[in-house]
């Protein structure tokens, strides 16, 4: 089985930052992408930011500039860090790990989420 496991959300202003992290564990041969995703209230699920294991990133138009994906591929965690924030960026973000665990079976796993509120 694999955990994927967030930390990092709270409450901030407009123009703070924060840090999210995320640690995948269990039966993990290898992980291929990560990511955060975020869903506001009445809206769908998005992505935010993803990172191969290669290190290649991208970002939503909306984060560019303001938030940087990082992953440590040795530890199973990857991180975001959330810079100049908005209200708008107000949501839920889940981890996204896209793990090839016991059985080489590949598969994408979430995590429960963690709320991030912006105030004005």
């Amino acid at each position: 089985q694999v955990q994927v496991v967030e930390s990092g959300g709270g409450l901030v202003q407009a123009g703070g930052s924060l840090r999210l992290s995320c640690a995948v564990s269990g039966s993990i041969i290898s992980i291929n992408a990560m990511g955060w995703y975020r869903q506001a209230p009445g809206k769908q699920r998005e992505l935010v930011a993803g990172i191969t294991s290669g290190g290649n990133t991208n970002y939503a138009d909306s984060v560019k500039g303001r938030f940087t994906i990082s992953r440590d591929n040795a530890k199973n965690t990857v991180n975001l860090q959330m810079n100049s924030l908005k209200p708008e960026d107000t949501a839920v973000y889940y981890c996204n790990a896209r793990v090839r665990g016991s059985m080489s079976v590949l598969r994408d796993y979430w995590g429960q989420g963690t709320l991030v509120t912006v105030t004005s």
